[in-house]
């Protein structure tokens, strides 16, 4: 699994760009500002850097880039999720105009910046130049002896943030005891008050209806009175008289058709007119006079009328607010409830010293691994006899990442004591070391593909040749790329792409080359004696080359 193609347009210096790249160990090299670093500079925007319009080269609308990848197992189930077809291959686009909008695919579907970066984790592993200056950062030292652990320190975080939340909860309670007392007993006096009326849901409507029927009783019942004497009167009421006109048809339906449908249409009056008759005695019967009821509902109306303005709300909403205040009376019991509080904050911080302790555990178990791994590495940079040790020291105060303050030590020389690495080591020093550090944890990762860009900055001679045996010994089992500036180092890789600058009228550009025979011989003489190769620097190229073959032979056998 490698990288195996990157496309590049209008990329910084780059008008166009086609590269093929191979698995094992290949170095980039080329003339001070001829753009070595922009290849790695362009696959990390590729893989969901931050979108910057300034890497549009000048006089272009846009910049275009694409990368293929072999497709690592294990991003299986994450492009599955996505919807990205299931290949073996993976090309990743992205291109940036000049308003900064951005745009990304993979294996042509429209991916976030988010998504690249979550894949290009999985495809590529950098390691910067300046990557020394993080040696003496707690996040980064904690960050690598973590990742060399393989702990995970996000659950810690979010135990942390619950147990400083249940610390501010129960010093906000207690700091507000006397407050929210208060507070508690005018809700108490207010629910007691309101709660002695008692008020249903839907009460006042019907409290309402019932008034309204009662204090209108002799009214309702007059009516209905007057309704049923109409109906059943014996001389006038309308059912005698529906029933005579009733019985005039029937006696000739026979003689006229027409005479048979109205007849229908009486019957039907008279059967309704008669039920309502039957209702108005069913009422009569039933309704009757009720002054002790009618002064009961006058009285629980004008409780209800009373605290509505007292409270300032429509009557309607006395339920409601009884509710609410019972609900607040509730939340404030449990606010002030420090005992609960307490055993909440002693639950959240044994759950945190744990999970804390857990995570010191590995960290001391892995510290003198990686401190030996370090210090192995060392030997072969010009470090013969120093020594790095990782501290494990407990921190002045827990935080979301542990209870643990960690550090890189260092001794120079045989003898020394190992001391904070950012005061006893030199620049160059601390270069070698990071490199030391760089290829012991690029064996953990699953990346497939490493990139060096000017780690060996500071270091020459033997351990510059080191250098080049430890990356060309990591091309055996990972593809690696290397920006260097050693001819030591480049005389090592199993490929060589020397890159230049050219300049035209239309201004400057930069292109990519692989180089191969003569051609590579007379790039490492340029790297070994500058801009005039002589022969005795070709001869030492040539001599360098062939010393490195071997290696290199037996690789691709």
């Amino acid at each position: 699994m490698a990288l195996k193609r990157i496309e590049l347009r209008d990329f910084v210096i780059v008008e166009a760009l086609e590269l093929d790249l191979h698995t094992g160990f290949t170095v980039l090299t080329g003339e001070t500002g001829a753009g070595k670093s922009i290849l790695i500079d362009a696959l990390q925007m590729l893989l969901g850097g931050r979108a910057d319009t300034g890497v549009i080269r000048e006089g272009a609308q846009r910049t275009d880039m694409a990368a293929e990848f072999d497709a690592p197992a294990s991003l299986g189930s994450w492009l599955e999720e996505a919807g990205i077809p299931l290949d073996d291959s993976l090309l990743l686009r992205r291109t940036i105009d000049l308003q900064g909008k951005s745009r990304a695919w993979i294996s042509g579907v429209p991916v976030t910046a988010t998504q690249m970066r979550a894949v290009g984790g999985h495809l590529l592993d950098i390691h910067g130049q300046h990557a020394w200056q993080s040696l003496t950062r707690q996040d980064a030292v904690r960050g690598l002896l973590d990742a060399y652990a393989g702990a995970q320190p996000g659950p810690l975080a979010a135990l942390w943030t619950t147990w400083r939340e249940a610390q501010k909860a129960l010093a906000q309670a207690r700091d507000a005891q006397d407050t929210l007392q208060q507070e508690r007993e005018r809700l108490q006096w207010q629910i007691g008050e309101v709660g002695k009326l008692a008020p249903g849901p839907d009460e006042w409507d019907e409290l309402n209806a019932q008034h309204g029927r009662l204090s209108n009783a002799q009214a309702l019942l007059d009516s209905a009175q007057g309704a049923l004497a109409a109906l059943e009167d014996d001389d006038s009421g309308a059912l005698g008289r529906l029933s005579q006109a009733q019985n005039l048809l029937q006696d000739y339906e026979q003689v006229d058709e027409a005479f048979r449908s109205m007849n229908e249409v009486l019957t039907s009056c008279l059967a309704q007119a008669s039920d309502v008759a039957h209702s108005l005695q069913a009422y009569l019967r039933h309704t009757e006079l009720d002054p002790d009821r009618l002064q009961e509902l006058d009285a629980r109306l004008s409780q209800w009328v009373s605290l509505a303005r007292r409270y300032k709300r429509a009557p309607a909403d006395l339920p409601a607010l009884l509710q609410g205040w019972t609900t607040e009376l509730r939340q404030l019991d449990s606010a002030t409830d420090l005992a609960t509080l307490e055993a909440a904050e002693r639950a959240a911080a044994a759950a945190y010293d744990k999970a804390a302790r857990s995570l010191s555990q590995r960290r001391a178990k892995a510290a003198p691994r990686l401190a030996q791994s370090i210090t192995h590495a060392m030997q072969g940079l010009g470090m013969t006899g120093g020594r790095f040790e990782v501290a494990v020291d407990a921190a002045a105060e827990p935080g979301p990442h542990g209870v643990d303050a960690i550090s890189f030590l260092v001794s120079s020389h045989p003898g020394m004591t190992p001391k904070p690495i950012g005061k006893v080591a030199s620049g160059g020093e601390l270069s070698r070391i990071s490199l030391a550090i760089s290829v012991t944890t690029s064996e953990l990762g699953e990346a497939p593909t490493l990139i060096f860009d000017e780690v060996d900055s500071g270091v020459g001679g033997a351990v510059a040749e080191t250098v080049g045996r430890l990356m060309q010994q990591l091309g055996r089992d990972r593809q690696v790329l290397a920006v260097t500036h050693l001819p030591q180092v480049a005389a090592c890789a199993d490929h060589h792409l020397v890159v230049a600058k050219h300049k035209r009228a239309g201004g400057t550009s930069s292109s990519v080359q692989p180089a191969e025979g003569d051609a590579r011989a007379g790039e490492v003489a340029r790297m070994l004696g500058g801009e005039r190769v002589s022969a005795t620097t070709l001869a030492h190229a040539r001599e360098m080359l062939g010393e490195a073959r071997p290696a290199t032979a037996a690789r691709r056998g």
